[in-house]
Order: C-alpha cells, then sequence, then structure tokens
C-alpha cells in the first residue's frame, strides 16, 4: 500500500491510500479519485518530501515548566504552518513546462463547455453535433459513464500553483 498526499484544482488538499502507483495513475486517468471536499476529479499528487528513518535516537528537548501567571497574558506565537517542499531536477522543470505548454494550448484552441462536457461529448461522438475541440467538468460517475459508452476523453494536465 502507497499513501499520497493530493491536491485538487481548487487548492484542497487530502491523502488516500492506494495498491501501488500504478493503481493510482489507472484510478485517476479514469477520473475516479475525486476531492472529498469539493467532488473535483482534476486531482493530482501534491510534492511530497520524502520520510527518512535513522537508526539513532532523536534527541528530545526536555519540557519546560509552566510560566508564571503573570507571564500568561503575554500573546503566544502562532507557529508557521511548514509546506513540503522539493528541488526539482531540469528534466523534471522540463517536463512542467511542458504540461503547463499543453494546459494554455487546450484551453486557449478549445471550447469551454463547462458542466455541459459530457452532453457536448455524447452529442459530438454520437454525430448530432459537429466535432471541435471542448473541455470542461464531468463528476466521476459521467466520467465512468462517458468511458463505458466509447467516448474519448482525457484529464486535462493541471500543475499546482507556482510557489516553489
Amino acid at each position: 500500500m502507497i499513501r499520497y498526499t493530493l491536491v485538487c484544482e481548487r487548492g484542497h488538499e487530502f491523502e488516500s491510500w492506494f495498491q501501488d502507483s500504478a493503481s493510482y495513475d489507472k484510478q485517476a486517468k479514469r477520473g475516479l479519485v475525486n476531492c472529498p471536499q469539493c467532488g473535483s476529479a482534476k486531482v493530482e499528487k501534491a510534492i511530497m518530501a520524502p520520510r527518512l528513518s535513522t537508526t539513532a535516537k532523536k534527541q528530545r528537548t526536555p519540557i519546560e515548566a509552566p510560566a508564571p501567571a503573570a507571564e500568561a497574558a503575554a500573546p503566544v506565537p502562532v507557529p508557521v504552518p511548514v509546506a513540503p517542499v522539493a528541488m526539482i531536477s531540469p528534466q523534471e522543470q522540463e517536463f512542467r513546462s511542458k504540461l503547463k505548454e499543453l494546459h494554455d494550448h487546450l484551453t486557449k484552441n478549445a471550447d469551454n463547455v463547462g458542466a455541459k462536457f459530457p452532453e457536448e461529448a455524447r452529442k459530438m461522438h454520437y454525430g448530432e453535433a459537429e466535432h471541435r475541440s471542448i473541455y470542461g467538468v464531468a463528476s466521476p460517475e459521467e466520467a465512468k459513464e462517458l468511458s463505458e459508452e466509447g467516448i474519448e476523453f482525457h484529464p486535462l494536465p493541471v500543475l499546482p500553483d507556482e510557489r516553489n
């Protein structure tokens, strides 16, 4: 089993377990992995720091005695949340750049049909509408139905925010 930290297109972060990395890839490709907060099927693996195990026990800081009541009124600093970070190789940076170019090309040269994506895809597949490039959204159930009908579609590549 493998645990991935995932993030949806709206930035909701969550964790999920998969049999192996191929299981995640297969489920994500079919639109079966979705955000528990918003239901989005546009989900990708978040950048994660690897867990390192050490043989030496870590030194623990002794617990300090509670502060006297007079000092308790002083403001307590709020810890800043820690975010996972990574250094990526030049090849990975180039791959990321090409994915961004693909995403930009698709959104620039296709019609955004929003939630009508399943309906429009069916019309084109069954010859009721002229074929054209479209993109939009579909629930995991809708994506599964489209796939079962033999309607070919692909997830639109979405990259995490450019914070690194």
